[in-house]
Formats: C-alpha cells, structure tokens, sequence
C-alpha cells in the first residue's frame, strides 16, 4: 500500500453536524458537487466521517472485507430506529446466519398472506371512512392499517383499541432517528415501550401461554438458534422481532408518498391499468422520493480506493438519495418518469433507497420486495376502490425533515367508495 496515497478531499467546515441538520437528504450530494469528487472527508459530531455517492461508492461500500456494520451507527439511531445488537449490527457469518432468519419469513407465500391481510385491513377501513364523512389523514390511517395487517401476519396478538397507539409508538420510533430535542426523546420512549411489550410476547411464545402457529415470524423469531445453538435473548428477540414489525409498518410513509405522487402527476395516474404499469410507478416514486438518506459503516482496515486511502475505523457514509439521483445513472433524475424503467434495468448498487447489494451476503433490507409488492398493492387500491378530493394543504417535502412527507400527513376527504379488488389483480 502507497504511503503517499493522495488525502481524500475534505470539507473546509471543521465539523458538518450543523450542515447535516440543515440540508439533509442533500447534504453529501451537495458538499460532493461543491467538491467536485465522489467521496470526500468531514467531521460529524466530532467524528471522522467519509462520505460517498454513486453506483461505484455503492460497490465499495458493500464490499464486507473493507467495511464492518458493527459500531458504524450513531446510538440516536440505534435507541429508536434499529434498537440494540439487531441484525443491522452484525458482520460476516454471524450477520448471513441471522439474515437468513428474516429471510426464510418473505416468502411468496408469507408475501400473499400479508398482501390479503392489508387488502381486508384496507377495505373495512376504507368503510369506516365513508361512513364517518371526515378528512382522514392517510398518514395515521395506513400506519393504523399496516399496524394492524403485519401484527396479525406476524401472529402478534393485537386488540382494535391497542392499533393507534401501537401504529403512533412506530411512527415515534422511526421519525425520532432524525430529530433532536423532545420528538427524539419521545422516540427512545416508544422504543422502549415497544421492546418490553415484545419481550413479554417472546416469554409467553417460549413458555407456552401464548398459543402461536409456527410458520409465523414471532414463533420462528422465539425459537431461533444461533451459530452455537443458543436461543437469542429475549431482550435479542424482542429487537429482532420488532425489526419484522417497525419496517412494514414504515412502508406508510412509502403509501403517502404514492399518494403524493398520484396527486401531483395525475397523467401518470391514469395510466396504471395494470400490474406491471404499476411497478414502474411504485420503483419510480421509491427512486423519485427521499426515504432514507444515506447508510453507515466503518472501516475494518485500511486500503486504498482510486488512489484515496480509507483508514482503519473511519465511519463512512453511503449517499442513498443522492445515488438514486445521479444524472450519470439517471436519465433527467429530478423529472417523475415511471416509464424509465421500460429498458433500464438497474442493479442493486443504483437503485438504492432501501441500501444496496445482495439480500442474503449483504446488508440490503430483506423485506425490500415486501415493500414493493405492497406498495404496488395500496397503489391499485388508492386508485380503484375510492375517489377522494386532495383540499389544500401543504404538500412540500422538507429535505431536512427524515423521513420526508408533507406536514399535514397527507389529508383526503369526500371519500367514496368505488369498488372491490382481489390480490390475484394487484
């Protein structure tokens, strides 16, 4: 290795914290733009950080002999969104065994379980909408739903009057990892409630009392075995199990941001006629729309990368909407284009707003297709089983907001009911 390797290009601001806060999803893609380079250097709360764009920055950043997860995410991130000694924590054959795990669970036949679950979940909502005659904020509305849908796919007991608070208490965990002061506290707090109420279904599963059908995800999540034979924790499994529910349930900032899209591209609307129509629109809006920022990691040991030198234990960033944004990847990336992916069929280091790489050797979300399927789902229903008024409101995104939704939650009203629809047409 070059001792005199050239210095990564740095950021002239001694710590970027502030800058992060301020312009968030574009804070990478900015400071590389204003560099003139793909990867540059800064400091994160006081930390050394690198920062990375693009489908080649992508390609590095999974590669598991430069980089380790373990340690890599801030502990705000970690108390609220992941939770502690989670599968996104781990490394090498212990990260693969246990991803296996949650891999085993998306199956296609899991797949249709949940996407008829949701449907029925929907339709007596839906109902209740009608009937009550008042705007409905789809934001609280589809957690409540996916909240609902994934408890009972997972066999997760769940009572009508625990749903809302539930569906409130993900909804605190996933926006509190990109927020300060008291939403994140409040974060912590769900997280907190959460785990306790998951560690006492994961007693009751492993001691019987709860009366469980095996092929479900609390059942498997209980009973699981590490490589040395051991069951996990119970503080372990109600993590683990906690890491099937809160990413279903994030999917409705997915749901609102299809609506968004809907309303705000009504040509594009129209033409969803079909299944595959439909996947084009929902990989469109998942590449258009901010979601998640970016991914961690560190160093594992030092190498050279064109030329640049990565040192040993430096955390280092992966720009995710940013890379969904590349004109180099990305034919006109800031038009709303769902017919790109007629011809263009990008791999899994380009389109990557839920990470990047291989789902089983890498830290890809398992449920990616999940996420997808679900989606394409809520997309047919929005559009054939009600017609709703969008009334005014602000349907800005603030960038600097994670995740990135309008304020208001996304409000519908004068809902009718149109029709029915069976998964076989999803």
């Amino acid at each position: 290795m070059s001792d005199s390797a050239p210095h990564i290009p740095r950021d002239k601001t001694f710590d970027s914290t502030y800058d992060l806060f301020q312009e968030g999803y574009d804070f990478i893609r900015n400071h590389c733009w204003q560099l003139g380079t793909d990867v540059f250097q800064t400091r994160i709360q006081l930390k050394p950080t690198i920062c990375m764009m693009g489908r080649e920055a992508s390609l590095l950043f999974y590669d598991e002999q430069k980089f380790k997860r373990s340690g890599a995410a801030p502990k705000r991130v970690m108390k609220t969104l992941f939770g502690q000694q989670g599968v996104q924590g781990l490394d090498g054959q212990a990260h693969r065994h246990r991803k296996a795990m949650f891999m085993a669970l998306m199956n296609e036949q899991s797949l249709e379980a949940l996407l008829r679950i949701t449907e029925a979940s929907w339709l007596s909502a839906i109902n209740d909408w009608q009937q009550h005659n008042k705007p409905v904020i789809l934001k609280d509305a589809v957690a409540d739903i996916l909240t609902q849908s994934v408890c009972q796919w997972a066999g997760v007991p769940l009572e009508p009057d625990e749903i809302r608070h539930r569906s409130q208490q993900f909804l605190l965990m996933i926006e509190a990892a990109g927020q300060i002061g008291l939403p994140h506290w409040q974060g912590r707090q769900a997280r907190r409630s959460m785990e306790k109420w998951c560690r006492q279904l994961i007693q009751q599963t492993r001691h019987g009392s709860l009366p469980v059908s095996d092929n479900t995800a609390l059942f498997q999540i209980a009973h699981h075995r590490e490589l040395d034979d051991s069951v996990l924790p119970e503080q372990i499994a109600a993590v683990e199990l906690l890491n099937v529910l809160r990413p279903t349930v994030a999917i409705t900032y997915y749901v609102v941001l299809t609506a968004l899209a809907l309303h705000q591209f009504p040509h594009e609307a129209q033409r969803l006629g079909d299944a595959e129509s439909r996947y084009r629109f929902v990989q469109e809006v998942r590449r258009f729309y901010p979601f998640f920022p970016a991914t961690m990691a560190q160093v594992r040991q030092t190498f050279e990368w064109q030329g640049y030198r990565f040192e040993e234990g430096h955390r280092v960033m992966l720009d995710l909407y940013g890379t969904n944004h590349d004109e180099r990847l990305w034919q006109n990336p800031e038009q709303f284009w769902p017919d790109r992916f007629l011809d263009y069929k990008p791999d899994t280091f380009s389109l990557i707003p839920q990470g990047g790489g291989d789902y089983w050797q890498n830290h890809r979300c398992a449920g990616e297709w999940f996420t997808v399927s679900i989606m394409a789902l809520m997309t047919k229903l929005l559009t054939t089983t009600i017609d709703y008024d969008v009334p005014g409101q602000n349907l800005l995104l603030a960038h600097n907001k994670m995740p990135a939704i309008p304020e208001s939650g996304f409000i519908i009203s004068q809902i009718t009911l149109l029709a029915t629809v069976t998964i076989a047409e999803a």
